[in-house]
């Protein structure tokens, strides 16, 4: 039984060496545990430190292509070296490495298939009462979406077995979190969480400059995620809206035609509610070819996840992988 560790980096050399040194080297049930960091495009010496520090394995991304893309590309490289279980984590080590045995726990026991930590946000004392707020919020939200029980959506802080690993494919270019935990739910993949504790903190966040922001960002991507998953759903509902509003527009003359059998008029709410009624036609249209694209979307992920075993069958090299330091220390 192999864990591999993985950290998505992007200019972490100050934060990654705490990070690397709060991480365990054994867990009960596991026969090795392994590092991992993919550096993300860094512009300083993230690579060399990870080297440094006595890393296990390094991928190093020619460019900065966002965290989800580093995600998929830790997840990728992680089954290509033989991880039975794989773990994520943040490099600014905001969660705490002591919890990663509990982490695995689940998936050890056959429990779970992927498994979440559960930050406890409600008791993080640098979080304000208005992110607190939407972060209850926005993990609800994901909930109903994605049929799971996990109270904290956003929480990198997650386990994986090879199979979860396997049918996963991120595709939003801003974070893996809530499609990785929506795809998880479609998918009839058993996911569970667990209570974890957070160090300190150390920076200040580099996806959300602001809660306005994190509002925006985070709302924007639950939106878009979900129609890629439910686009029957979704556009029916707005059709439905603005059918409603066509008929909406089109009572005044309705009832004055049945009312007082005059059917002169109300030429503006006719011509209204006729707009509303073609919307809402060419919105459940979309629904339509938007169910079509999500089945080819599923027979897309399925190829995919072919393909991945028969790389790991043909023993196929990590892409962009570097070689870590020979002389390595012990984190």
């Amino acid at each position: 039984m192999k864990v591999i560790i993985q950290i998505p980096c992007l200019n972490e050399e100050e934060t990654l060496p705490a990070t690397l040194a709060d991480l365990p080297r054994t867990i009960p049930g596991v026969d090795e545990v392994e590092t991992l960091v993919i550096d993300d495009g860094s512009t300083d010496r993230t690579v060399e430190v990870a080297q440094e520090c006595g890393v296990d394995h390094i991928v190093k991304l020619p460019n900065n292509r966002g965290l989800a893309t580093g995600f998929q590309a830790g997840l990728d490289a992680a089954l290509k070296l033989g991880a039975d279980v794989i773990v994520n984590t943040d490099a600014d080590n905001q969660y705490s490495g002591a919890d990663i045995p509990k982490l695995v726990a689940p998936i050890l026991a056959g429990e779970a298939e992927m498994v979440v930590g559960d930050r406890g946000v409600a008791d993080i004392e640098h979080f304000s009462p208005s992110k607190k707020a939407l972060q209850k919020l926005g993990s609800w939200v994901v909930r109903q979406l994605s049929d799971t029980d996990v109270t904290d959506a956003t929480s990198g802080f997650r386990a994986y077995n090879r199979e979860a690993a396997l049918q996963l494919l991120v595709v939003d270019n801003f974070t893996y979190t809530l499609e990785s935990l929506i795809q998880a739910g479609k998918g009839s993949v058993a996911v569970g969480d667990v209570p974890i504790g957070t160090n300190p903190k150390t920076r200040e966040s580099r996806l959300f400059g602001s809660t306005s922001a994190y509002v925006r960002k985070n709302g924007l991507a639950i939106l878009r995620i979900y129609t890629r998953y439910e686009p029957l759903k979704v556009f029916s509902l707005l059709g439905l809206v603005a059918a409603l509003a066509a008929l909406g527009a089109w009572m005044p003359f309705l009832v004055d035609w049945i009312a007082n059998g005059d059917r002169d008029g109300h030429i503006q709410s006719l011509l209204l509610g006729a707009v509303l009624f073609i919307v809402a036609i060419q919105l459940f249209a979309l629904g339509i070819i938007g169910d079509l694209l999500a089945g080819q979307r599923v027979m897309t992920q399925r190829v995919y996840e072919r393909v991945r075993r028969i790389e790991l069958q043909l023993d196929v090299e990590p892409s962009h992988r570097v070689e870590p330091a020979r002389d390595r220390s012990t984190v």
